[in-house]
Parts: C-alpha cells; structure tokens; sequence
C-alpha cells in the first residue's frame, strides 16, 4: 500500500458513504422435499457467539457485464445455484430459535420452505476505488452488505434469520457478493465451505450432479461434539444472565459509531514473513532463551499478529499523548484473542467437514509497557507461540469454563482479536468469473480487529485489514513500513 496517509484532509462526511440502488429482493430456499425439517441443538462451541455481532463478508470480482447481460444470464444462474447449495448448507436458510425465557435453550430449526433473503443491487461507485488497499473511509463499503429481514414471534419464541446475502452490479466492471450472517450456525472454516460450494456449482452451470458427486459434504450431527467439561449449562447460564428478559442472538446487534475510522489493507509477503521470523529469533537467542530444549515454532500466523498487535498497541498509546498529553500507565494490560480450530486438537475426533462452530478463544494479556518497549514485538511473538503450542498438545479447551465471563468482564478497548484465517483460502472461491480481486470483513470495522486471509498473489504471504481512527491509521502506517523495511536484510 502507499506510504503516504493525507493527514490534512479532513475527515469524511456522512454523504460520503457509497449510493446504492436496490433492484430486486428474492427469498431462496433449498429445493422443494429435499431437506427434511431439521432440528440442530446448540453445542458448548456455539453458545459463546450468542454475544458476537454479525458476521460480514464481501467478496469482489472483476465483471465486465452490463445489466441486461446480467439479468438474464448470471443472475437466474445465481440464484439457481445458492438453491442447490443450500440443499446441504440449509442451517443457512432455517431460523435461530431464541425462547423468550431462562433456563431454555436457543436452537437452530429449519422447516420445509425457509428461506434466506437475497439482494440484488446495482452501484455507480469507483469499482477500483473499493478493492484498493489504500485508507479510505470506513463506511464506503457498508452499503454493500445486505440487512436481515426482521425477527417473527412463533410458539413463544422469536426466530431469527441466521444469514442474508445481496449482490450489487457495478456496470461492465466488476460485482460484489456481500454476506452477513450470525456466527452462532458456523465458524469460518464452515462458512468457507459453503462460499466454495455455491461457487462451484455456479461455475458447473448449475449441474445437480456437481452437488450429488462431492462425498465431501458438510456433516450437520451435532452430536459428535462432547462436552466433557461440562461447560455448556455454564454457557447458558451466563448468556441469560446477560441478555435479561430480552434475549437476541447478538447482544451488538445494532450496529456501532464508527467516528472517523478508516479502513486499509497492510500486505506481509513472504519475504516480510521470513524477515520478522528471523529477527524474533536473534532476539530470543540474544536473551539467552533455550530453544533446543524449549522449541519455539514461530508460524506465519505468530509472527503476523504480533508484529500488528504491537503496532496497534503502539498507535492507540499514540493518540492517546496526542489527546491528554500525558504520561501513560505502563503497568495496564493489554489483551489479544484469537480464535483456534479445535478440529483435530481434541481427544475425540471431529470429522474436518463438521458443519458449526469448532472454535476456542485464546486470549493473552500484557503489560502496556512490555509491549510499547524496544523487544515488544519478540516478546509478543514468543507468548503467542507458547500458546500455539499448548493448544497443539490437547490444550485448546483450557479455562473453557471462563470463556464468556472474560469476555462480559474484559475492557474491549483494550482487545485486539483476530477474525478469519489464511488457512481458509479464501481467493480460491472461483465462480467461474476470474480470480478473487478482493475479499474483506467488514465486521471488523465496528471493533479493534483484525481480518486475516493469504496474500491473493499466492507467495505464501498475508493481507491483513483494520480499521483505525485517523490518528492511529497515521501511525500504524508510519510503524508498518518502518518495521518490516528494518526486519528484511538488504
């Protein structure tokens, strides 16, 4: 991305925020008698992102059609296919059941003919603008995200949609397939799953025998996920304990101020990769750290996040001398979350495919002072890389039973956590239409995240999105580009 940020342009007003026109709004359902009315109980893997907000993704391609072309060829083709996607997907199109009262448990129900609402829209905006890694205004791409229909009230309970999807055409030059859905039906990897899927039957032509020859379909039994902690009625039990006599199944539905934040997208080639490995190393041996004995893997994932979590934790202490100019309190923690696939990492086994969540949240916390000091980021790596570790040797379920009550007590302004994974390949979502240009989550926008997927150039490098207030941005792009120019041998 460029060096250069325009601090003395002034921040962008709402008007600014991209116009779209909507066209069309349909109701897709799976084939009719295909999908059998399906109740799927919550696991103790599910029940924690009853606190999460939606999940919202955007994916971006080259598509030089006009509307008309579009209309009567692409479109019906869509739609088609998402219908014989969610055949097997179909907790995509069912409900999220919440009961209206304590100690009930939510459930996921889909009945013969449920749906998920599908936009199709049309823009006028700066194709190439949009899938730019420059900063720029946080809300532009918010409109390409589709909203839920609302929530409807059956049997003493209230249903809520569990995803929408919207398409929006940006004239003979590109489209954009945004989704937003409640990561209370499926982690990341599930959701890969079924985006990789609709694609390729789309790409097939719509072909049902591309659906009925993969053997390699979601497995839906909630039932292989054992809780032998017994950390699920605790789950439940806070989760009620938070949402009162209002349950929904995200306590930050609505959606937050975003002030002045702006979004960028920070590229780590490989070569960026190899050379912050490399100096966590020399400092680890220069402070006399056994690595023979103790091995630290230092994983393209570790280094990433570390390397960004010190340069966020660094930026925010920035604009916060530049608002009280005062001294900072060195002694205050500072917390990173990120989420780790418990496929494979436990002591039963979980088929790859498992439809649902299979995730363990791992925070960790350090002093402010460690973090802002001149070995921040090699001690951060180093943590990290301990944790890694630990949760690859039967230890991904440590504290379980404290996962939702660190998060209800924990100071969110001072948590960066991480949303997707490179592992999850997301530029190999083909619709027949080109590579990928550009994939974002736009969730992050409305907290101190970071989205993570592969370099689209396939080096083995990582793109990492965040959004910032301006004064951070300033400084986290000043520390990018300083850092990794050091780290990288001549």
């Amino acid at each position: 991305m460029a060096s250069s940020f325009p601090s003395a342009t002034p921040p962008p007003q709402p008007d600014a925020m991209m116009k779209i026109k909507i066209l069309h709004r349909h109701d897709v359902s799976p084939p009719a008698n295909t999908v059998p009315p399906t109740v799927l109980p919550l696991t103790f893997f599910d029940i924690p992102w009853l606190f999460c907000c939606p999940m919202q993704r955007l994916f971006f391609y080259d598509f030089p059609q006009s509307p008309s072309s579009f209309a009567h060829t692409t479109l019906p083709l869509l739609v088609r296919s998402l219908s014989l996607c969610l055949r097997r997907f179909f907790p995509f199109a069912g409900n999220l059941v919440l009961p209206q009262a304590p100690p009930q448990k939510p459930h996921i129900l889909y009945s013969d003919g449920d749906s998920l609402s599908f936009t199709v829209a049309e823009s006028a905006a700066d194709f190439a603008e949009l899938i730019s890694d420059e900063p720029r205004d946080a809300t532009l791409i918010h409109p390409l995200v589709p909203q839920f229909p609302p929530p409807r009230d059956s049997n003493g309970a209230r249903l809520w949609p569990l995803m929408a999807i919207q398409v929006t055409l940006f004239p003979n030059k590109g489209i954009c397939i945004g989704v937003r859905f409640f990561h209370i039906a499926a982690d990341g990897r599930s959701f890969t799953h079924f985006m990789k899927s609709w694609a390729s039957i789309h790409r097939s032509g719509g072909d049902p025998t591309c659906v009925e020859s993969d053997d390699l379909g979601p497995f839906h039994d909630r039932g292989v996920i054992k809780d032998l902690n017994g950390v699920d009625a605790i789950f439940l039990k806070d989760w009620w304990s938070f949402v009162g006599s209002k349950p929904s199944p995200s306590v930050s539905e609505a959606p937050l101020a975003l002030g002045d934040k702006v979004r960028a997208t920070f590229v780590f080639k490989k070569a960026h990769i190899d050379g912050l490995k490399a100096h966590v190393l020399s400092q680890l041996k220069s402070d006399m750290i056994d690595l023979v004995s103790d091995p630290i893997y230092l994983s393209t994932f570790v280094v990433t996040c570390a390397f960004v979590w010190v340069c966020i934790v660094q930026s925010k202490d920035e604009e916060r001398r530049r608002h009280d100019r005062s001294e900072s309190d060195k002694g205050e923690l500072r917390h990173f979350c990120f989420p780790a696939d418990c496929r494979g990492r436990l002591e039963y086994s979980i088929p790859s495919t498992y439809f649902g969540n299979c995730l363990s949240p791992n925070i960790i916390s350090e002093k402010k002072g460690t973090l802002l000091s001149k070995s921040g980021f090699p001690h951060a790596a180093k943590v990290m890389a301990r944790r890694v570790k630990e949760i690859g040797t039967r230890g991904a379920l440590r504290g379980s039973e404290e996962w939702t009550r660190v998060f209800n007590t924990i100071d969110f302004t001072n948590l960066v956590t991480v949303a997707g994974s490179p592992r999850h390949k997301v530029y190999g979502t083909d619709f027949g239409w080109g590579r990928l240009r550009k994939a974002y989550m736009v969730h992050i926008d409305q907290s101190c995240s970071i989205s993570l997927v592969e370099n689209k150039d396939g080096d083995g490098g990582v793109e990492v999105g965040l959004a910032l207030t301006r004064i951070c941005m300033e400084k986290f792009i000043s520390l990018f580009e300083k850092g990794l120019k050091s780290f990288i041998p001549v």
